[in-house]
């Protein structure tokens, strides 16, 4: 049977690198906009990801602004299921990151080398499009389908 994580157990999964989902309220009557998104999370605090866009303010920045809340998203794709969602409030928005801030949420992904000239790279860029953004969980929603997993053959 599904269960609902503990407090520490949705924490723990949180801090995990997966790749992130991010819905923001969009405007104009259109749908959500939802995004996948590298993140950082430590256990008890805040989260953190960065948008850019290319030069230009990503629409998922001016949303972001807009409405000062989002959604967050992480699974675990494989059998068994668990995921963890969590409704956030925007606390901060950084648009000048310190590299080593950025290359705190990168090398998570990335082997370290990569990570800090994408981390570099981005927090040169003379356009100023690239925001580092910190918002606070407000409400938690998790399901852990391992109960639901059959007993190994030698059980």
């Amino acid at each position: 049977m599904a269960r609902t994580l503990t407090a520490p157990e949705r924490e723990h999964f949180l801090a995990l690198p997966h790749v992130g989902v991010l819905s923001v309220a969009a405007d104009d009557g259109r749908p959500p906009l939802t995004v996948p998104v590298w993140y950082a999370y430590t256990p008890g605090g805040n989260l953190n990801f960065f948008t850019g866009s290319q030069g230009r303010v990503a629409r998922k920045t001016r949303l972001l602004q807009r409405s000062g809340a989002l959604s967050f998203c992480v699974q675990q794709t494989e059998f068994p299921y668990k995921y963890v969602t969590v409704e956030c409030t925007v606390v901060e928005e950084d648009w000048t990151p310190s590299a080593e801030e950025v290359t705190a949420i990168t090398s998570r992904y990335l082997p370290p080398h990569l990570a800090r000239a994408f981390a570099e790279a981005e927090t040169a860029d003379p356009a100023g499009t690239f925001v580092l953004f910190t918002a606070r969980p407000d409400r938690w929603l998790s399901f852990d389908f391992a109960d639901d997993a059959p007993a190994s053959a030698g059980d």
